[in-house]
């Protein structure tokens, strides 16, 4: 009878640490998986932000008439806060006047002018 307590016991006791573990390793998977939820947010949030900027600058450069926009590609990075004008223009003074029309449009961004003068 001591021996089936003692078993008894020993079973309980493994039960138990190892609904300890279980409970340990649910709370750091919950854990882990907020902070990769929040980790996705903040990514998502960038990437709106940088979509938003893109689409002010396109719409900025394709209706303002002294540029030529249609051989111009706007690219957003959110994370590093930079907006990129790649592709050609005709003039190096259009080349000067897209990024002048991108900063407002892009505030708080900085501007790479990539563009390349091109007759066409």
């Amino acid at each position: 009878m001591k021996s089936i307590v003692t078993l008894g016991a020993a079973a309980l006791l493994a039960f138990t640490t190892a609904c300890g573990n279980t409970a340990d390793g649910v709370a750091k998977d919950a854990e882990n998986a907020a902070d990769k939820s929040a980790e996705a947010s903040t990514e998502a949030g960038s990437a709106m932000a940088g979509a938003k900027q893109t689409a002010d600058v396109k719409t900025a450069l394709s209706v303002d008439t002294r540029v030529d926009a249609s051989g111009i590609n706007v690219e957003t990075n959110g994370e590093t806060k930079t907006v990129t004008l790649n592709g050609t223009v005709p003039t190096e003074a259009q080349k000067m006047l897209a990024a002048e029309i991108a900063q407002p449009k892009a505030e708080g961004y900085t501007i790479v002018n990539n563009l390349t003068v091109k007759a066409p």
